[in-house]
């Protein structure tokens, strides 16, 4: 392992400071400004607990076994978007709101008939 590497990892902590995972036999954090360029008012709204995330290495603690990571470097959100789109949600959020979409888009289809 080593800086720069992009590696998956799993989520196995959430606090307010950052996102604690695991990596074969590594633990690694991933501290809330390595998150997003934006502001994260709540790191839930983007990750779950449970979730494998892409990230990269860096920095390497060989002797304890830790990994220092950024989520933001390995899933870069493009410059033009973030000029046309004031981001405020994560995927989670999208999730959650999705069913009521579809139940919307029957109830339109069903009106059109």
């Amino acid at each position: 392992m080593k800086v720069n590497d992009q590696i998956i990892c799993k989520i196995t902590g959430i606090q307010s400071y950052g996102v604690f995972v695991t990596h074969e036999e590594y633990n690694g954090l991933i501290h809330i400004s390595e998150i997003s360029d934006q502001y994260v008012s709540s790191i839930e709204e983007i990750l779950c607990v449970g979730d494998e995330i892409e990230v990269i290495v860096l920095d390497v603690d060989e002797e304890n076994k830790r990994l220092k990571l950024s989520y933001k470097q390995a899933n870069p959100i493009h410059p033009k978007i973030l000029k046309m789109v004031k981001i405020k949600v994560g995927f989670h959020s999208l999730a959650k709101a999705l069913p009521h979409w579809v139940e919307k888009a029957k109830q339109r289809i069903e009106e059109k008939k």
